[in-house]
């Protein structure tokens, strides 16, 4: 049976990601979205329901987080659901439930974030090797009108008679010699005559 763990959200953030850098230079950016539901309940009243959820971006996703992503960004993320646990400094054991981020969009409008800021990117799978980015042709060149072209009409067709067919000739087959013609009705010997 075949597994997917893929999930999406669309949020606020709720803080100005916190970034690390390792030794190898890999980076990883954390931060949490808050992601709210509006329902009525059973009493016909308006509820609001805001879910915190934790998200790690890694490699270029780590970048990106940290120059165009702070606290209020609206985006779209999608990724992969995980649990981690870790001790913490009094060395009690803690878990928590985050999100690999693999593909992020931010949604703010071009004049509240940073202009150069690009609106989406997509984490690439492990062994893949980017392809060039497809730019839109150049829309062909204006040209003055032409005068319609018209076809010059087909030649006229010759009128096709067959060949007149010479009769085939008559064969005919010879007659059967008769019945009591002698030679046919002579005996062979060894012949018994019945």
């Amino acid at each position: 049976m075949p597994y997917l763990n893929l999930c999406q959200f669309i949020g606020n953030i709720g803080a100005n990601p916190e970034v690390r850098t390792f030794d190898n230079g890999n980076k990883i950016a954390t931060t949490r979205i808050a992601v709210s539901e509006r329902f009525t309940d059973r009493n016909n009243q308006p509820q609001e329901r805001t879910e915190w959820i934790g998200l790690v971006f890694n490699g270029k996703l780590a970048d990106i987080a940290e120059n165009y992503i702070h606290k209020g960004s609206s985006v779209y993320v999608s990724g992969k659901w995980h649990n981690r646990e870790w001790q913490d400094q009094s060395g009690n054991k803690r878990q928590s439930t985050e999100l690999t981020v693999l593909t992020l969009q931010l949604l703010d409008k071009r004049g509240e974030q940073n202009a150069t800021a690009q609106p989406a990117y997509q984490a690439p799978a492990p062994g893949y090797t980017p392809q060039p980015q497809y730019q839109q042709p150049a829309p062909p060149p204006q040209y003055a009108p032409q005068p319609q072209y018209q076809a010059p009409a087909p030649p006229p067709q010759p009128t096709y008679q067959p060949a007149p067919v010479p009769p085939a000739p008559q064969y005919q087959q010879p007659a059967p010699p008769p019945v009591n013609d002698p030679a046919y009705t002579q005996q062979m010997p060894g012949d018994l005559p019945f």
